[in-house]
């Protein structure tokens, strides 16, 4: 591509946009940065050690407007005035993963999406990937900006989680592995509220993809299979399923408690209580991760090592602490309804569910039965909790209503018996009372350390 006079504008001046403004200057574009809010200390070192004009507090048009192409920070709604301005003026915009993967070179890619399990999958797949000795990086949602590894450090192999906003702004980017977990209703407020617009979204990943690549897919997924029914993948699919009923010869599925991997004629099996990693959700996650280190060549003894040590991420099912015998369990991550579902699912013990935050239009109706059966009590935290009173008032007995984590906590535990467990899983954004998922977790987590 030749970039002689062509001006590189950032919306956004985060992980991704510096990561994007750093390998614009390495590739000759002139590049400006322009963030509405305020810009973190650790971002702005960067900007200035690299003499990367940029503002903040403030969107000036007339310097946004003479750009060449537009890199857009993910968490920038195409409904805002700023945006529809800029696609108004036929001006090019992508996302920082489009912008990265036009200057890759020949390195490879593994791109995991889904609703959920996407970091879990992501990590694990990079781990399998890291321990067979791979020049390999963590990028995307996980890790550092893609673009900013390319600029810093480039690799041989790049492991991603994606999100469907970064999708959206993807004109030719195409994963070597494309990997798409699930698909349930979340972030439909940026999609119009239409469920089929965040599906078409989703399967972005797949869409520059040639029949040399690789398409893996959970095939229990009503969404996806209901979507592959109408549309064609040029990628080789791959699928993973609960059941040996597998469309195609290579695969994953689960069957007498073992989990079964087939690609190109060779094939592993392993005990699913071997995994370091409890849950059938976490069972879909590593078949979904073995199938794409298969096809990155590593070897099945490798994966069989990484599986029984691999000990998942902070914030998602994170065992915390035993008090008194009641077990706290950190799982902040858990930021839509199917993630609470999958977190519901792989509990043993009678629960008190710590629910709520920046609802995004939630349908509780999909946890009705877990929560039915497993469910002792819910500890609400969040600023307007009307719609989990409104599902499960006449459900569960002891629903309360609390401001911070601490009073989540000690409300929990106060309903709590020797034997029970209290499950942070939200349901929800954080951002009502919180900076990120992180900060809740931690504050979480310190609360309970504090009992």
């Amino acid at each position: 591509m030749s970039t002689s006079a062509k001006r590189l504008v950032i919306l956004g001046a985060a992980e991704s946009g510096v990561g994007a403004a750093l390998l614009g200057i390495q590739q000759g574009w002139e590049v400006f940065v322009s963030d509405g809010g305020k810009i973190k200390p650790p971002f702005r070192e960067v900007l200035d050690a690299n003499e990367i004009a940029f503002e903040e507090g403030v969107h000036s048009m007339d310097k946004i407007l003479n750009a060449t192409c537009i890199v857009k920070s993910p968490g920038i709604s195409d409904k805002t005035k700023l945006v529809q301005e800029v696609r108004g003026a036929g001006i090019e915009v992508c996302s920082e993963i489009e912008f990265g993967f036009r200057y890759k070179g020949d390195s490879r890619i593994i791109a995991i999406t889904g609703s959920n399990g996407k970091s879990t999958t992501t990590m694990l797949t990079y781990n399998l990937l890291k321990d067979s000795g791979y020049d390999v990086a963590l990028v995307g949602n996980i890790g550092y900006s893609f673009a900013g590894q390319i600029a810093k450090k480039p690799c041989e192999w790049y492991v991603m989680e994606i999100s469907s906003f970064q999708l959206d702004d993807t004109h030719t980017f195409r994963p070597d592995v494309a990997v798409l977990l699930n698909i349930t209703p979340d972030h439909l407020d940026r999609y119009d509220y239409k469920f089929e617009n965040y599906v078409a979204s989703k399967f972005r990943i797949t869409k520059f993809q040639h029949n040399s690549d690789f398409f893996v897919v959970n095939q229990d997924d009503k969404a996806i299979q209901q979507y592959l029914a109408s549309h064609s993948v040029n990628a080789t699919t791959i699928f993973f399923t609960m059941n040996d009923n597998i469309a195609g010869d290579d695969g994953g599925f689960v069957n007498n408690e073992k989990i079964h991997i087939n690609y190109e004629g060779e094939y592993f099996d392993m005990s699913i209580h071997d995994l370091t990693i409890k849950g059938k959700h976490n069972q879909y996650n590593s078949m979904a991760a073995g199938i794409s280190a298969r096809i990155a060549g590593v070897r099945k003894v490798k994966i069989r090592e990484t599986f029984t040590r691999f000990k998942g991420l902070d914030h998602r099912l994170e065992y915390v602490a035993t008090i008194r015998g009641v077990d706290f369990v950190n799982d902040s991550k858990a930021t839509n309804v199917n993630s609470v579902w999958f977190a519901l699912e792989s509990m043993v013990k009678p629960t008190i569910l710590i629910l709520g935050g920046q609802d995004k239009g939630n349908d509780y109706t999909e946890i009705l039965e877990l929560v039915k059966h497993k469910v002792k009590a819910i500890i609400c935290l969040g600023v307007n909790n009307q719609s989990i009173h409104d599902t499960f008032d006449s459900l569960v007995d002891t629903i309360i209503d609390t401001t911070s984590a601490t009073e989540a906590v000690h409300a929990a535990y106060a309903c709590a018996e020797n034997g029970d467990v209290v499950l942070l899983a939200p349901a929800c954004a954080s951002f009502d009372r919180f900076n990120n998922f992180e900060d809740r977790g931690e504050q979480f987590k310190e609360a309970v350390r504090n009992l």
